[in-house]
């Protein structure tokens, strides 16, 4: 931190010169630190790349890719949706002494303004390093599905772009890679370091790839209910059909008519589990599930990691969503197994 002076500037002791530094982090709200934290920002925090994260699922990649060299820092705080972020003066102050910024354009709006208008060296959109879709209220089964980079809508088409591309193990695994990329770039003196750790993720994405299409080969149903669109990708990738109640915005309220389908189908198809999510209210799902004789459960869409969390990271918790796909659509204990 620079501050322009005039006149000597008189010697400060140890104690006193750390006693200034802490006053002038805290007022200039800058979120620095004196002892260095984990939410250090700024290049040259411990020396190590300063990346700033909108999210949870970019966090996650920032600290798997870039290990004991960069220092990361995730805007979203645990237990905060997503959706809803408004940036405050004080992340705008920490995206600006940053050297790198993940986002994911299109989920957060107020990040997407903030990080536009900061002059961050490098800024990764996830969005930009794989393919997105236009879904709406059914993923998977007959209901279609268009190839599209943000921004790419026909006109008429009322759906819209789906960010939750980290739910497919296979389009996140492009985007690790994008983004080990981009550390290479940003930091070429550890570009080696950030190679073997992407590498060493793809692989633990692509065996997770391979536990979720043998896990849900041959479940005796195919479509699950959901509070919001938010597993799509997932629906499409495993030969499954995700119906939601509401679309891809989870503070939607649904229609009668809606709910009524919804009874409707559940009655046709065998569905057995109305699935809801840790961050967004289940009285909806709950409501659903009652009305039709339904059991609920938690689906996660790994928005963010929280003490309610069936897991302590990506890895865990997909695993633990594996499994309730499994018990709410059929599947053998044996066939369970072997998806291990």
């Amino acid at each position: 931190m620079n501050e322009r002076r005039s006149g000597p500037i008189p010697a400060l002791t140890p104690l006193a010169a750390l006693a200034t530094a802490t006053v002038l982090c805290a007022t200039a709200l800058t979120g620095c630190s004196v002892f260095g934290t984990n939410g250090d920002t700024g290049k040259g925090a411990h020396g190590k790349l300063a990346v700033v994260a909108s999210f949870y699922p970019l966090q996650f990649l920032a600290e798997r890719i870039g290990g004991d060299h960069v220092s990361v820092t995730d805007l979203t705080e645990p237990g905060q949706e997503p959706h809803d972020l408004e940036v405050s003066a004080q992340q705008r102050a920490r995206l600006e002494d940053a050297d790198v910024a993940l986002h994911l354009k299109g989920l957060q709006p107020s990040v997407d303004e903030a990080i536009d208008q900061s002059p961050i060296a490098t800024k990764v959109d996830a969005a930009s390093l794989t393919t997105l879709e236009r879904h709406g209220d059914e993923v998977g089964g007959h209901a279609a599905a268009h190839d599209a980079r943000p921004g790419g809508a026909q006109e008429g088409d009322s759906r819209a772009a789906d960010p939750h591309i980290w739910l497919d193990p296979v389009r996140y695994a492009e985007v690790a890679e994008g983004v080990g990329k981009a550390f290479e770039k940003a930091d070429p003196g550890h570009a080696a370091a950030y190679r073997t750790n992407t590498a060493a993720l793809v692989e633990r994405l692509d065996a997770l790839h391979t536990r979720y299409t043998r896990g849900l080969a041959h479940t005796r149903g195919k479509v699950f209910i959901t509070t919001h669109a938010a597993f799509g990708y997932l629906a499409e990738r495993y030969g499954l059909t995700e119906e939601a109640i509401s679309g891809l915005d989870p503070e939607s309220e649904p229609s009668p008519a809606r709910v009524r389908d919804l009874q409707e189908l559940a009655a046709a198809d065998g569905v057995t589990t109305v699935f809801y999510e840790t961050l967004v209210s289940g009285r909806t799902a709950a409501t659903l599930a009652g009305d039709a004789h339904l059991r609920t459960d938690v689906l996660d869409p790994l928005e963010g990691i929280t003490k309610r969390s069936r897991g302590r990271d990506y890895f865990q918790v997909m695993d633990a969503n594996l499994a309730a796909l499994q018990k709410a659509l059929g599947t053998s204990a044996g066939a369970r197994a072997g998806a291990r």
